[in-house]
């Protein structure tokens, strides 16, 4: 599949982002990655899902919420990854430059949000309610989105491991709190990070379906 890839730097308040943009022929929507708790566009399981979506001729954008300073600070306290009103800021700012972009413009915009990125995309998709028209999560923990949640109405897929039960709990009191349409996925045998055989592929096949039939 013919699909063009750049790397970019997006300027947002007083700091720059970097992200990496592809773009599949005839593109039919767009997704942008929401990644949580330490983790980044390098993630290798957050771009084994990008490209399915690719395959789909949706539009990822995967981009490092906190910048190389803010990384090495965090390693050491690890207190920004938890910080999900910065991330959400960043996550909003995000959707606004795929609004404004070329590339993008003309897409509908979807939010894939894992761990503690999850919470910040749904805060962002609340933020931006005209923008974001669909969220999903990947073993998210939508909780800390905390009141937010009740001004979520966009149509939300909800992927948990089934081996993952403290957070399997955290996604059903979060739904119940949810006003729009939310669908809880449970992949048997995964756990938090889903690293066992086919369940990553399973993560994919649940995501690239959801954003497909919404974007």
């Amino acid at each position: 599949m013919n699909i063009a890839e750049a790397g970019v730097r997006i300027p947002i308040g007083d700091v720059a982002l970097d992200a990496d943009v592809a773009v599949p022929a005839e593109p039919r929507g767009a997704v942008l990655f929401a990644h949580g708790s330490g983790s980044g566009r390098h993630s290798p399981r957050n771009r084994y899902v990008a490209g399915r979506l690719q395959a789909a001729r949706l539009v990822t954008v995967l981009a490092d919420l906190l910048t190389a300073a803010e990384e090495r600070r965090d390693a050491v306290t690890g207190e920004l990854r938890f910080d999900i009103g910065l991330l959400a800021d960043r996550v909003a700012a995000l959707t606004d430059w795929a609004r404004a972009d070329t590339r993008t413009a003309e897409l509908g915009i979807g939010l894939f949000g894992a761990s503690t990125g999850a919470a910040a995309a749904l805060v962002a998709a609340a933020e931006r309610p005209d923008a974001v028209r669909t969220v999903v999560s990947r073993g998210g923990r939508p909780d800390l989105a905390d009141d937010v949640l009740t001004r979520v109405r966009q149509s939300t897929l909800l992927i948990v491991g089934g081996e993952d039960p403290a957070v399997i709990d955290l996604n059903l009191r979060a739904m119940r709190r949810m006003p729009g349409e939310v669908r809880m996925e449970i992949v048997p045998g995964a756990s938090h990070l889903f690293v066992e055989p086919g369940t990553l592929e399973q993560v994919a096949r649940l995501a690239t379906d959801w954003f497909v039939t919404r974007l």
